[in-house]
């Protein structure tokens, strides 16, 4: 029996389940999901407010050293750039759709929306954005789960959820919130989306859409191979690109930072932005010939990062954080 340790969230758990049955699939074992509680979980301080930094993965990590589990499975965007000198990402799975997704209130666009409507995220940079975008909007500091954010748009009655316990009702009290595409595919809710926002204006998070398979360094076997199975070369590229970008630049997984790689043919391109908490930015564009660099991922980045700070990205936003 292999033991996956995961979060306890419908979200963590549903992406753990996908990892799980491909292990599974691989190896001719069971996997046992075992449920691990973060402090990210059990927190209602907004994010920024906790550091952001490693406040969903501490616990999950203590399990897997511990030997309480075998492998655990992240969100590649709540992953601090600073390797654990324990463990090694093992695979990086093809990574799902990058973009944001809104969820808007009668179903119309965002833009559509009158001044002063209430727009939820607990995220700084989608915040920056849309503060840049919409400054007649206001913005809502919002945490939770996914169906407790959709619940401040949409409503919610009474119920119980699929393990029996209550569900309190849910009154809307905000006119849209902001929420990851590939988080909605992944609880089956992408029915509620609005609009999709599109990378280019709307740049996401280091390795959004990206899931890290984590492991102690003495893998060995089976699981082992397994995972090498499950490692998809063009997402461990772009995304180690992106994380890149965020480490040199001292900056934790909550500052507000967009940055998406990406590979066509046989170049690798990437773009970050980066904005102070009222919406101001500078951004940086780079590309080069993947076999031309010893580690492209390190090469592009240094390039992009080094005019992102040529820029004023530190004077702009509270960057030289824990990472």
């Amino acid at each position: 029996m292999i033991r996956l340790g995961t979060r306890g969230s419908a979200l963590a758990l549903a992406q753990s389940q996908r990892v799980a049955d491909s292990i599974a699939a691989r190896t001719g074992e069971e996997v046992e999901l075992v449920r691990i509680t973060t402090h990210g979980d059990v927190s209602t301080a907004p994010l920024a407010s906790m550091g952001g930094v490693g406040v969903f993965v501490a616990a999950v990590r203590e399990s897997l050293l511990a030997e309480e589990c075998d492998v655990v499975v992240h969100s590649l965007k709540d992953l601090p750039t600073t390797p654990h000198p324990g463990l090694m990402v093992a695979a990086m799975p093809k990574r799902a759709d990058a973009r944001d997704a809104a969820i808007v209130r009668d179903g119309i666009a965002l833009a559509d929306l009158p001044a002063g409507s209430k727009v939820g995220t607990g995220s700084p940079r989608r915040q920056a954005q849309l503060r840049r975008r919409f400054p007649d909007l206001e913005v809502v500091e919002l945490r939770g789960n996914v169906d407790t954010r959709l619940a401040r748009v949409l409503g919610r009655e009474a119920g119980a959820a699929a393990d029996g316990s209550p569900i309190e009702a849910m009154t809307a009290d905000l006119d849209a919130v902001i929420l990851a595409a590939a988080g909605l595919e992944r609880l089956g809710r992408l029915d509620v989306v609005t609009e999709y926002l599109g990378i280019d204006g709307w740049p996401t998070a280091p390795g959004q859409g990206a899931l890290a398979v984590e492991t102690r360094r003495d893998l060995s076997g089976p699981l082992k191979k397994a995972l090498l199975a499950l490692d998809h070369r063009s997402t461990r590229l772009a995304v180690e690109a992106e994380r890149a970008v965020l480490r040199r630049l001292e900056a934790g997984c909550s500052a507000p930072l967009g940055a998406h790689a990406f590979i066509d043919g046989d170049m690798m391109f990437l773009a970050s932005r980066v904005y102070s908490p009222e919406g101001d930015q500078v951004s940086s564009a780079h590309a080069l010939y993947i076999d031309d660099a010893d580690d492209p991922a390190e090469d592009l980045a240094a390039r992009v990062a080094d005019e992102l700070l040529a820029n004023g990205a530190a004077e702009l936003a509270p960057l030289g954080g824990d990472k």
